[in-house]
């Protein structure tokens, strides 16, 4: 019998950086052999027959619980039995629901498989956030893995041994649907797309992208400019996004494409100006489907910098408008080479193979 992976999270399945990763996990496990399911909060896919969905574990959990610690820890436990490996996506990294960080601390406390713990986010580097005690929970026959060598290190200072598996992303995507994303969501074929592929939350810094967009329609008269936000809100930044979009003095259009190729490919320019970040999927995605993007400042882009990448600054809009009006691909498929050798997706089932082996767990 193959070895059993459970996935255990707040909320799987979606399109946010935690979910989208996990998937990619998933996948590389299943080319090392191993079968996986998922134990999640929230689901928010297609349900699957072995898939487990326990509320009380989802960021924004039922008010009124149907059971009480004792019987929610019972069906956690209960979720995982069997799984020679349980990787946790940041549900005992980031406790932005205190309750089940601590629950599914202290049932992977009594499980007898041995556990990833990976880090996408961690409380300190929240400032709204407490660190409570045991997060994240120090436990014997497990593995500490970071996205990122600024949160490696940061754990090695509390004593933890930890080591980085950056994200992964095809680098040769399929080329998205230009034409008719763009018609989709009412653009004409002049218009200067701006696509930001985030949600909507404070950390994304909406206000920096509408106010770089206002700058450069103000030295690029003569086409017109729209600003392009997947979203959507989300931790209470509804009303906040609301009032940005109707005063926008660029026009904002809001919601998600079809497919990730499809938005990079109606898009002109990818912005990032977010100012906190584990990683910063976009800034990689950018480069694999070939767009450039302008980016913010945040501690872990020195690291993606760090791989020889050359990326616009949304501090420069100057730079910004010569490029619109003279790109060079030939920079664009060198930020693919550069990044390479770092965060393929073809090679993370080497990678994860590695970091199991650094671990002693060579045999299942």
């Amino acid at each position: 019998m193959p070895p059993t992976v459970v996935q255990l999270s707040y909320r799987l399945g979606g399109a946010d950086g935690v979910a989208v990763e996990a998937r990619k996990w998933e996948w590389a496990l299943g080319e090392l052999g191993f079968v996986v399911r998922r134990v999640a909060g929230e689901l928010d896919d297609e349900r699957r027959p072995d898939d487990v969905m326990l509320p009380f574990l989802s960021i924004d959990p039922p008010d009124d619980p149907p059971e009480d610690a004792a019987a929610a820890a019972d069906r956690l436990a209960d979720a995982i039995a069997g799984a020679e490996l349980v990787i946790v996506e940041n549900l005992c990294s980031l406790p932005i629901n205190p309750d089940a960080s601590a629950l599914a601390a202290a049932v992977l406390d009594h499980h007898e498989g041995r556990v990833v713990f990976r880090h996408h986010d961690l409380p300190w580097q929240r400032p709204a956030l407490p660190t409570p005690p045991n997060v994240p929970p120090r436990r014997p026959n497990s593995l500490h893995v970071t996205i990122n060598d600024h949160s490696r290190v940061q754990l090695v200072n509390r004593g933890f041994e930890a080591l980085t598996l950056r994200n992964a992303f095809d680098l040769d995507p399929r080329r998205g649907d230009r034409v008719s994303t763009r018609e989709q969501f009412g653009f004409e074929p002049e218009d200067v797309v701006l696509l930001q592929p985030t949600r909507a939350i404070p950390r994304k810094n909406i206000p920096a992208a509408i106010e770089f967009a206002a700058e450069l329609a103000r030295r690029e008269r003569e086409r017109r400019l729209r600003l392009w936000i997947t979203g959507p809100a989300e931790d209470g930044y509804d009303d906040v996004f609301a009032r940005l979009v109707v005063e926008s003095p660029v026009p904002v259009t809001v919601g998600r494409a079809t497919s990730a190729p499809d938005a990079y490919a109606a898009a002109d320019l990818v912005l990032f100006p977010s100012t906190w970040e584990g990683f910063g999927n976009p800034v990689i995605e950018s480069i694999a489907h070939r767009r450039a993007i302008a980016v913010g400042d945040y501690p872990v882009l020195d690291e993606l910098r760090g791989f020889g990448v050359r990326l616009l600054s949304i501090d420069d809009v100057e730079g910004v408008r010569d490029w619109l009006r003279a790109p060079d691909p030939a920079l664009l498929e060198a930020n693919v080479e550069q990044a390479r050798p770092h965060c393929s997706l073809a090679d993370l089932p080497r990678r994860i193979d590695g970091a199991f082996a650094s671990a002693g767990w060579s045999t299942w």
